[in-house]
């Protein structure tokens, strides 16, 4: 094995070098023949590029000699312990990273087909080229290297991203209405970019003529909140579906966060409407998280009911404190309402480039201007999170999420 470096030049494009190219371009020469690798290195040594050359005479070397920095192998296809194909994939495997041209004779042209076929980037004939045109090829060789590596390094990560799209959409809940006189909207918009699902979760089920919704949002927004949110989600759905009481179920929830959180401090808040089947009341049950927006007559109320728990409404977060309690809170529902649940993302906005929030009585005010017709336009939630996303300033730094469940009697609008 012998190496030879050659004095550094300009490139041959005079285009700025690439990082991966500062200092002499790497190429290993496999080839056996004492004259032929006498020849490349003269042509080398004589070209306008700077090339730091190894010389090794078998596949065995070749093996040695080849890392990370190598850019290109010149392979001659006639070795001691290689023949044909065999030394070509040997090294396609050993260094994927770099470029490699086939050496022929003038006899074997057609093998230089068959090699590039095989996946080597280009090949030449002994005898047949000069120091300028080497010294070409391998750049053009490395140039297409590097080409065909990012296509298939963008080709994965937009495999990879259009499987993690199908895979979060099919996790998000399709909501189970029988009754065609509650209708269902939402909004929602995950604070991590680029991706379909955050922390803030959701889902409507109707049970036996009852209606229940759930809202919640895990603390953070990463791919670890919206993999528990998921567990929560289906979960709760499971409660649901299987006649657990109301009562029964953020017990359970709370015990699943404890149990299933990558972190010990990571908690969620979560907001339970039940709706009674002659749709006139709910129970509303509050874990750490906002009050539901009840759109009625006369006009948009805040935390409906609260006023009637003298301890409170709201009990822990899930999660947060062993052996929680969530009070039912009864909520009356005029004949025609819409009910608003939210997660904090919405009133954490802020006012434009300053420092205070929209707050809960900000998002009510929203809500006030561009009160809904009912039943809710499917399009609303989201003209609701575009008017706020315009007082913040641009999209928001947390996750967002909206459910509109409305309900008109016969004759009558809002």
């Amino acid at each position: 094995m012998s190496a030879a470096t050659y004095p550094p030049t300009h490139g041959l494009s005079g285009r700025p070098v690439d990082p991966a190219d500062a200092g002499p371009v790497r190429v290993i020469l496999v080839e056996d023949d004492h004259g032929d690798a006498f020849l490349v290195e003269e042509l080398l040594a004589g070209a306008r590029v700077a090339f730091e050359l190894t010389w090794v005479q078998n596949l065995a070397d070749a093996t040695s000699a080849l890392d990370a920095g190598v850019r290109c192998v010149l392979l001659d296809l006639n070795l001691p312990d290689a023949t044909g194909m065999e030394g070509l994939t040997k090294i396609l495997e050993l260094a994927p990273q770099a470029a490699v041209i086939v050496l022929t004779g003038l006899a074997d042209e057609h093998r230089g087909v068959e090699a590039v076929a095989a996946g080597a980037e280009d090949y030449l004939v002994k005898g047949q080229v000069d120091g300028e045109l080497l010294a070409r090829a391998i750049r053009f060789a490395i140039e297409r290297k590097r080409a065909d590596s990012a296509a298939l390094r963008l080709r994965e990560a937009e495999m990879l991203a259009s499987e993690n799209a199908r895979m979060e959409r099919a996790l998000l809940p399709t909501p189970l209405l029988h009754d065609d006189d509650v209708h269902f909207a939402h909004a929602y918009r995950p604070g991590r970019r680029m991706a379909l699902l955050g922390g803030d979760f959701f889902d409507v089920i109707e049970r036996d003529g009852t209606v229940f919704a759930l809202i919640g949002d895990v603390s953070g927004h990463g791919p670890d909140e919206a993999a528990l949110g998921v567990c929560l989600r289906i979960a709760w759905r499971t409660l649901v579906l299987s006649g657990v009481s109301a009562a029964g179920m953020l017990p359970v929830l709370d015990m699943l966060v404890v149990r299933e959180r990558h972190s010990p401090f990571a908690f969620a808040t979560v907001c339970m409407v039940v709706i009674s089947p002659d749709r006139a009341s709910a129970e509303m049950y509050l874990a750490g998280h906002p009050s539901p927006i009840l759109v009625g007559e006369p006009g948009v109320v805040a935390e409906p009911g609260v006023e009637q728990m003298p301890m409170g409404p709201r009990g822990p977060a899930l999660g947060f404190l062993p052996e929680g309690q969530w009070p039912a809170v009864r909520v009356p529902l005029p004949r025609s309402w819409a009910l608003l649940l939210f997660t904090d993302g919405l009133f954490e906005a802020r006012i434009g480039n300053g420092t205070d929030r929209l707050g809960e009585e900000g998002l009510v005010e929203l809500i006030a201007q561009r009160r809904p017709g009912l039943p809710v336009a499917d399009g609303w939630p989201g003209t609701l999170l575009d008017a706020v996303e315009e007082r913040n300033g641009g999209a928001l730094a947390d996750d967002a999420a909206l459910v509109v469940l409305s309900h008109a009697a016969e004759g009558e609008t809002l």
